[in-house]
């Protein structure tokens, strides 16, 4: 890990309309987080935590304030240009997954890579590789409803992966496993970062993250507070 600064929040607000009501998820929030820097972003659900991710990936934007991600304040962005950034810069592991039905692993893998350009046969070659670095090359050419929960996960992170993003985002990326596939699968997404020299950012509630992760950021009420382990 170095001192540059790949991510870099300030006064960041996020407010919703509730009925009649505003609401407001995140407010006053700032936030800098390191280049190959593993971050756990800790709280429990309703505290902001997947909104803050997704507007650092640039799916959702904030009321007011600035994220600047590398040399670039995504804030700013055309959607022209915030598709771009996601499908260049930006690598994302969702909870529940989001693998096409009526696409095998390999095909779902690679769907991260027909955004930017036409798939090859090294690039199926890659796909390959990158499921039978996760346990998967057995599990290529089966449908997601074919696999379980585990390896449906696996595959979204190599879905993530395959294009070496410089920044992964995870949000609750165990929420819906049970303990021991869990630890694999942040397993695997921990090492990936540390080989590849990528920022990862994980969201969840457990706690646990804390103790393999290079810090921890608790999000309460829409704010950062100091996060003292218990």
């Amino acid at each position: 890990m170095n001192n540059k600064t790949i991510i870099q929040i300030n006064n960041l607000h996020k407010k919703f309309l509730t009925g009649d009501e505003e609401e407001n998820i995140i407010h006053d929030l700032d936030c800098t987080v390191l280049a190959k820097e593993v971050v756990t972003v800790l709280g429990v659900s309703g505290t902001g935590k997947s909104t803050l991710l997704n507007m650092i990936g640039g799916i959702d934007r904030p009321t007011s304030g600035t994220i600047v991600v590398g040399d670039t304040e995504i804030t700013s962005l055309s959607d022209k240009q915030l598709t771009g950034y996601r499908r260049n810069f930006v690598g994302f592991v969702f909870q529940f997954y989001n693998l096409i039905p009526s696409l095998t692993a390999q095909e779902n893998v690679l769907s991260a890579l027909e955004a930017r350009r036409k798939v090859s046969k090294e690039d199926k070659e890659r796909a390959n590789a990158v499921l039978a670095s996760m346990g998967l090359e057995r599990k290529a050419t089966k449908f997601p409803e074919q696999l379980s929960g585990g390896e449906q996960q696996r595959v979204a992170i190599a879905r993530a992966i395959i294009k070496k993003p410089p920044l992964i985002l995870a949000d609750e990326p165990t929420g819906n496993l049970d303990p021991q596939t869990g630890e694999k699968i942040i397993d695997v997404l921990i090492n990936h970062a540390r080989e590849t020299d990528a920022t990862l950012l994980i969201v969840t509630h457990n706690p646990a993250f804390s103790k393999i992760t290079d810090r921890t950021l608790a999000l309460c009420d829409g704010r950062f507070q100091t996060y003292e382990e218990a």
